[in-house]
């Protein structure tokens, strides 16, 4: 496995006055920008690397921007600051800006559903609030925090939300119904952040107290646990796979876990001070980081290189109670311990959500057509283009998606006989106990009967 810094930022060279506390990569690889970094100096940064580097700066907020993170169709950018606003930003050269205002004290985090229509965010508040993106405007609460939130996530199918606090709790609410259904509790420290796994079916906590946690939704237990940080753990990125986790913590290091096999595999020291937060691509093939140094550090990777189905297969293989944790287990186990310089240019346009611009545009007529931001094409020509895409994937898929499921089906059949043979010797040594206990109880109630 390969890791290496393949591009080194210095924030400063943004013109930027403070600590890197957030970064965000454009889920789109056509558009003009790479990614979004917010800092303590209330600016927000938009970067490409090619051909030149050059970033654009955005000045809208009063305070920290405390989160930022593009939308899944990355036509839209939603920002979080201590100026207790939530902003959407129109991600071009003008950057236009709407303002979103519901929270009664600093906002801590934003994140978009995965179809890209709503938006949670988390408050000093106590408050998760919920968005809808396309009529601009806010749902609901949710209450049941009793001290700050630092950090709200949505699941990958949009159904739960997963919440972390400084009152020692982590909390699973569901969208549908709008109610807590799990919490998780800790009696030393709180999260930072957390994160849902790219299946969905566990999340990552970055702990105060040092350690970073996997949790188990589906069966509401702890899975792993991790001790390898010095300092508090301020963020986690899974990898796009779901087989690896990124780790950043104010000791200044980046820590790579290998979550199949429930190990630390790596240690990066790159930044001079607290890294506060990191972030994988959406391919996978790099990730970012940014930290206390006011420096962006872009590594490389090549995760995974041996195919993810052969991992399932070879980890089918470990299902007894003497191995590991890893995630593909279907009950709970214990915890496992353990430089040139850059242009940039500043834009600072910015309209009320509610009124459009000079050619009768506002931003949720851009979100409604995100085409609106690729360039170099007519909308005919595009139409075209995307019926005959669709029409050619559609036609090769229909038997690969067949291959796949029966390949899923049979993997989990074989998961199922070994847990049903599991399950059976279990029962047959509970079986064979509770016979030699009611013999013995035989031989007792014998014994006293006799003497009496």
């Amino acid at each position: 496995m390969v890791i290496e810094i393949i591009v080194y930022l210095p924030v400063l060279g943004f013109r930027l006055r403070g600590w890197m506390v957030f970064l965000s990569f454009c889920p789109q690889l056509h558009f003009w920008f790479s990614g979004a970094t917010a800092s303590w100096d209330t600016f927000l940064m938009l970067w490409n690397l090619k051909p030149q580097a050059r970033a654009y700066r955005y000045v809208g907020h009063k305070d920290v921007v405390t989160s930022v993170q593009f939308a899944p169709q990355g036509n839209l950018l939603a920002s979080a600051s201590r100026d207790r606003t939530v902003r959407l930003w129109i991600p071009d050269k003008k950057g236009k800006s709407s303002e979103f205002k519901a929270h009664t004290a600093p906002v801590r985090s934003v994140d978009f559903s995965s179809d890209g229509q709503y938006l949670v965010t988390a408050s000093e508040d106590k408050s998760i609030k919920v968005w809808n993106m396309h009529r601009q405007r806010f749902l609901y609460s949710l209450y049941r925090h009793t001290h700050w939130v630092r950090c709200a996530k949505f699941s990958p199918d949009g159904r739960l939300i997963v919440s972390c606090s400084e009152d020692k709790t982590v909390k699973i609410w569901d969208t549908t119904n709008k109610q807590c259904i799990n919490n998780f509790s800790d009696s030393v420290g709180f999260a930072n952040f957390v994160d849902f796994n790219p299946n969905g079916t566990c999340i990552a906590s970055a702990g105060s107290d040092h350690t970073v946690k996997i949790w188990d939704i589906r069966v509401n237990k702890l899975l792993q646990h991790y001790q390898v940080h010095n300092c508090g753990v301020n963020c986690v990125s899974f990898h796009p796979s779901g087989n690896y986790l990124i780790t950043a913590s104010s000791d200044g290091t980046l820590k790579i876990l290998d979550l199949l096999e429930g190990r630390l595999i790596y240690t990066l020291q790159g930044h001079t001070g607290p890294v506060f937060t990191v972030s994988f691509s959406k391919g996978g093939e790099m990730f970012a980081s940014g930290g206390a140094d006011a420096q962006v550090l872009l590594w490389k990777t090549n995760f995974d290189e041996l195919h993810s189905k052969d991992l399932n297969k070879r980890n089918l293989k470990r299902l007894h109670f003497d191995s590991q944790p890893h995630l593909l287990d279907i009950y709970p186990r214990t915890p496992h311990p353990h430089e040139g310089k850059v242009e940039t240019v500043e834009t600072t346009d910015t309209i009320d959500r509610t009124q459009p611009d000079k050619n009768g545009e506002d931003i949720s007529a851009y979100f409604m057509n995100p085409s609106l931001v690729q360039p170099g094409s007519s909308p005919a020509v595009r139409k075209k283009t995307e019926d005959v895409s669709d029409l050619s994937d559609s036609q090769r898929s229909v038997p690969l998606a067949v291959t796949d499921a029966l390949e899923h089906i049979m993997e989990q059949l074989n998961v199922l006989t070994q847990t049903v043979s599991i399950l059976e010797q279990r029962l047959t040594l509970t079986e064979d106990k509770l016979k030699d206990c009611l013999e013995n109880q035989q031989k007792i109630f014998g014994a006293i009967h006799q003497k009496s």
